[in-house]
Formats: C-alpha cells, structure tokens, sequence
C-alpha cells in the first residue's frame, strides 16, 4: 500500500473516531478525492477488520456497542426503512412488547404513525416518548434498575412485571446474530428480551446487516423461538441456512 492511501487510511479512521458513521461524499469532500477513492479504502478497511460498511458509508467496528445516544446517529437509512417494513407486519395486533435499542426506537416511531387503540409494554424511555405522540396507544413502562447506557430498565423488578403479561407480538433488537440465534452486549438487557420472548405469541427481530455473524456476550433466544427478521440486506452463508432451517420469515427493507 502506498504511504499516500496509507495516511488517507488513517484519517479515514480518525474521522470515524470523531463522528460515526460518514457517509462516501463526506469523506470525498473532507479528503479531497473522488467517491471511488473513498469506495475502495473502505472496503480495504473492512477487510482489515476496522470498519462495518454501511449503505453510503461505513462506521467503525466496535468491541461492544456504543452507547444509545451515540447508536442514534448511526445507520439512520437502514433503521429507518426498517421500521417502515416492519410496521405493516404488526397490523391486527393489540398488545405489543417492545425492546430497548436504536432500530426498536424507529419502529415505534412508525407504530405511532401506522397504528392505534394498541397497547405496548416496553422498558425503554426511548420507545415510551416516541409512543407518546399517538395518545390512542396505552404504554406501560415496567419498573426496574435504570440502565443510563441504554435508557432501559433491567432487573428482577422488570422481569416479574412481564411475567404478568401476554403479547400478540415482541419486537426486539440485537448486538450480534449468528446462526445460533440473536445476541446482546449487554447480559442484563439480554435478559429482558428473553422475558419479553416466553411471553409474547409471536416474536419480530428488528437488525441491520451490521449485525450479521456477530456473538456477542448475552444470547437471548434460539432462532427456533423467532418468528421474523426484519434488516436492510439479505443474510447468507451459515446465518442464512440457521433462519431458513428454523422457519424464520425474513423481511427485506428497501432503502430509499
């Protein structure tokens, strides 16, 4: 590699450090080369290791996951058109669970556009606000230990409360999904979304292709527990024949 696109490189990743998830143009225009340029330094970072592309861009790759507010920002296009897709999926239904994360916040958002005279159990501060602009749907917040990181609550206060409920439907994030099923980086959220599993009827993974062949610490379902998969790109390979295997329905987002 040539010392030239090896510093371009580096302040590649630097500016990623600095404001997550660029877009192509932005680089191009911050670096002072064509998009192409830009196009195939990301995909040599990728290989690398170092960063996760993402549809126009790239952010970098994580250990664990970034805290909420900073995962807000992120992957806006992919979170969008998948709660656009989801939505319509969850017509009929009248008690719905949702989980704390980014892409579960943007699917409330879309059920408060889409839907009414629902109610929705949910930990997340979050899903609660954006719920709140469609005063026909009722929202009950569980109690619980307050999760600053992800603006949740978790506990065994959180996890009792949901035992006393049904839901026709849970709608539930995740950090990693690998062929033996969805996982979180945070083991005490995870174990919010395994409640919220055993007591729903059916049960909606909202994730972007980000996620695809990522463990991570928390697993909190097996696929067979999975009803749909809701992300911006198909999955292939192993995670591909897991879903297919198990009789999840997999839900494309067309990003627009």
């Amino acid at each position: 590699m040539s010392s030239k696109r090896e510093r371009r490189q580096r302040e590649i990743i630097a500016r990623l450090s600095e404001q997550p998830g660029m877009r192509v143009g932005e680089l191009s225009e911050l670096l002072s080369v064509t998009t192409e340029t830009i196009r195939r330094d990301l995909d040599d970072l990728t290989r690398q290791g170092l960063l996760n592309r993402t549809y126009g861009g790239a952010i970098l790759t994580q250990g664990g996951e970034p805290a909420l507010s900073q995962r807000h920002a992120l992957l806006v296009a992919e979170r969008t058109a998948i709660a656009q897709a989801a939505a319509p999926i969850l017509a009929g239904a009248n008690v719905l669970m949702i989980g704390s994360g980014a892409t579960t916040v943007h699917v409330a958002r879309r059920i408060a556009m889409e839907m009414s005279r629902i109610t929705v159990i949910t930990h997340s501060f979050g899903v609660a606000t954006v719920l709140s602009f469609n005063p026909t749907i009722t929202v009950l917040m569980t109690p619980g230990i307050y999760h600053s990181g992800e603006g949740a609550m978790h506990g065994a206060q959180t996890a009792r409360f949901l035992q006393d409920y049904r839901a026709d439907w849970a709608i539930i994030g995740a950090s990693g999904l690998t062929p033996d099923g969805p996982s979180d980086a945070l083991i005490e959220i995870a174990e919010v979304y395994a409640g919220m599993v055993r007591q729903a009827g059916r049960r909606m993974v909202v994730a972007d292709a980000s996620k695809f062949d990522k463990l991570f610490t928390a697993s909190y379902a097996r696929w067979s527990q999975i009803d749909t998969l809701v992300s911006d790109r198909a999955p292939k390979g192993p995670l591909a024949k897991a879903l297919r295997g198990s009789g999840v329905e997999i839900s494309i987002a067309k990003i627009l």
